[in-house]
């Protein structure tokens, strides 16, 4: 029975670091109530005007998962790329990929649009077109550029210090093993939340003419809000509810992972759930701390830093876990 494996993962971040005491010079902050509350202490943002965008980063990040994987990108078959963040509203960054790998081939390209749970969603993907034959090599992306969006004022301090840039991937393989590679994928979601954690306009229900009328810099439907509190309490939920289905379903217990990844939301979600579920420090891999949250970048960023660092080993119980907005949730558990 053919079962997917990841067999490169790669990273990359921007080189401008913004510390937490850099963020004291534009809004009413300071480096003790961001660690606080996030555990962040720097993040990476791109230069505006400069080479770096969501879809260079995300072919950046390819190019290391591809050669990890001792692949060329003319050997993948298909293109997904997970974003919040896209180059333009329209095309999406899969196919700017396409094009910046050199592709020959004119393989598809998928984006998908489920934020900080998109990148599980897209390796959920991936897992279904391998194990059913359809594709054998499938490169998945998550990346994003918030810092162009952020208001960086003490009116959007709440949300604008979590946030950083980046972008990873990885490679998925088809094998002709299913007890290693993707178990299984589990993914959810409650759209009674959507506008909790949200970015509201500009719409196709309110677009850029109307900005332009307008012309109202109180207007800050065009910056992501966040109900922190109201997303704190479901994240610590659904988080332990998402990680215990997908053990459940495979028959394994909390004490039998080897590594856990969790989205890199807050340090504190995560050290929260770790508490819960009596994990030891070194089985699970937090790196918020040094480039805030990159939504559906964070996790590959952190697996592949986790790969890098020797954190994962072959045959280690591996479990992939996100929360976000949406409200979308969903997790993967892979024997490695």
């Amino acid at each position: 029975m053919l079962n997917s494996k990841i067999v490169g993962t790669g990273h990359y971040v921007p080189d401008n670091v913004v510390k937490n005491k850099d963020l004291e010079s534009v809004m009413e902050t300071s480096d003790d109530w961001i660690v606080e509350r996030t555990g962040i202490h720097e993040r990476r943002h791109i230069v505006l005007g400069g080479e770096d965008t969501t879809s260079t980063m995300g072919t950046k990040a390819a190019k290391m998962a591809l050669k990890n994987a001792n692949l060329q990108p003319d050997d993948i078959d298909f293109i997904i790329f997970a974003t919040l963040s896209p180059d333009y509203y329209f095309p999406g960054p899969g196919v700017l990929v396409q094009e910046q790998l050199g592709m020959k081939s004119e393989i598809g390209a998928l984006d998908v649009r489920n934020q900080c749970s998109g990148f599980i969603y897209g390796l959920s993907v991936a897992d279904q077109f391998i194990k059913t034959g359809m594709y054998t090599n499938v490169l998945v992306i998550g990346s994003e550029v918030h810092s162009g969006g952020l208001d960086m004022t003490t009116r959007g301090r709440g949300v604008s210090v979590i946030f950083g840039d980046g972008a990873g991937a990885v490679v998925m393989q088809a094998i002709d093993n299913n007890k290693t590679g993707v178990l299984s994928s589990h993914l959810h979601s409650e759209g009674k939340h959507a506008e909790e954690l949200s970015l509201i306009s500009p719409s196709t229900t309110d677009w850029v003419p109307n900005f332009i009328e307008r012309n109202d810099p109180e207007d800050i439907r065009y910056y992501p809000y966040m109900n922190g509190n109201f997303v704190f309490k479901n994240a610590v939920v659904r988080f332990q509810q998402v990680i215990m289905e997908a053990l459940n379903h495979n028959g394994y217990k909390p004490e039998e992972i080897d590594m856990l990844i969790p989205h890199q939301a807050n340090l504190r979600i995560s050290q929260f759930i770790q508490k819960q579920m009596n994990l030891p420090d070194s089985k699970i891999f937090n790196n918020i701390q040094k480039y805030g949250n990159t939504t559906a970048a964070s996790i590959p960023i952190a697996l592949s830093e986790a790969v890098a660092e020797g954190r994962i080993k072959e045959g280690d119980l591996l479990c992939l876990a996100a929360f976000g907005s949406g409200f979308t949730w969903a997790a993967a558990l892979i024997r490695w």
